[in-house]
């Protein structure tokens, strides 16, 4: 039997409107709007604004991060919800984010991280991958 500690969702959102994607301060405002609704605890944020289009964000969550990165001038946005402690407040924070910037199509990627025995007890192997240098 294993438990999985995280779960990790990317998800491409296309066919965003422009205006959805391009000022920081929605970009803000959607991230932190995620944390809200998906009752995360927020630890700190960063956020840019590109010249001529386009933001950039981040919040770093005791229960891992949410990224976003735009093209608004694609309709594009690149987004990254990881969290720890239950499934739930991951998948929360990505359909308020999908909710909010109603993409015409989203290519996400869900994958489960940290996979280990629920019963401690029958002991954790590890395993040690060696990275060839190129």
């Amino acid at each position: 039997m294993e438990k999985t500690l995280g779960l990790h969702i990317l998800a491409d959102l296309y066919g965003v409107d422009f205006d959805k994607l391009d000022h920081v301060e929605d970009i803000k405002a959607l991230l932190e709007g995620a944390v809200k609704y998906a009752n995360l605890s927020k630890l700190s944020s960063h956020y840019h604004q590109f010249n001529p289009y386009g933001a950039t964000g981040v919040i770093l969550l005791e229960e891992s991060h949410i990224s976003i990165h735009t093209w608004p001038e694609h309709g594009y946005a690149a987004i990254d919800v990881y969290t720890c402690g239950g499934k739930e407040k991951t998948f929360k924070a990505m359909e308020y984010i999908i909710k909010t910037l109603k993409p015409k199509r989203i290519d996400e990627k869900i994958s489960e991280r940290g996979i280990i025995p629920a019963n401690l007890e029958e002991g954790i192997n590890i395993e040690r991958i060696d990275l060839v240098q190129v």
